[in-house]
């Protein structure tokens, strides 16, 4: 299933009241660093570098017009959930060792 929209993640917020936020795709996304702010703030995107941002400086996001294209062997919802369950080992258990009967003297 595709649904047209934005993903905005905050990473390492200094609150619990920031939550991701999905937003439709018309949505323009404008974060500003207050005039008043006492020092600059740091944006990075997808973990790359990242760059500062001054007192006024205004960041604009949003929905590009062309989708970015992936490849996917099966299908997006089985890769995806087979790409977590590989890289957390959801499931799994780790193989115990087996000695054989024991005696507990019963």
């Amino acid at each position: 299933m595709q649904v047209p929209g934005i993903l905005f993640t905050p990473i390492c917020p200094h609150s619990l009241s920031f939550r991701p936020l999905i937003l439709p795709e018309h949505v323009t996304l404008r974060v500003q660093v207050p005039l008043n702010s006492r020092g600059h703030a740091w944006v990075s995107f997808d973990g790359k570098d990242r760059k500062q941002l001054a007192p006024g400086d205004t960041l604009v996001c949003s929905m590009a017009a062309w989708p970015v294209p992936t490849v996917c062997r099966a299908d997006s919802t089985s890769d995806f959930l087979h790409s977590i369950h590989d890289g957390l080992h959801w499931n799994l258990r780790k193989t115990q060792s087996f000695d054989g009967p024991r005696d507990f003297g019963l």
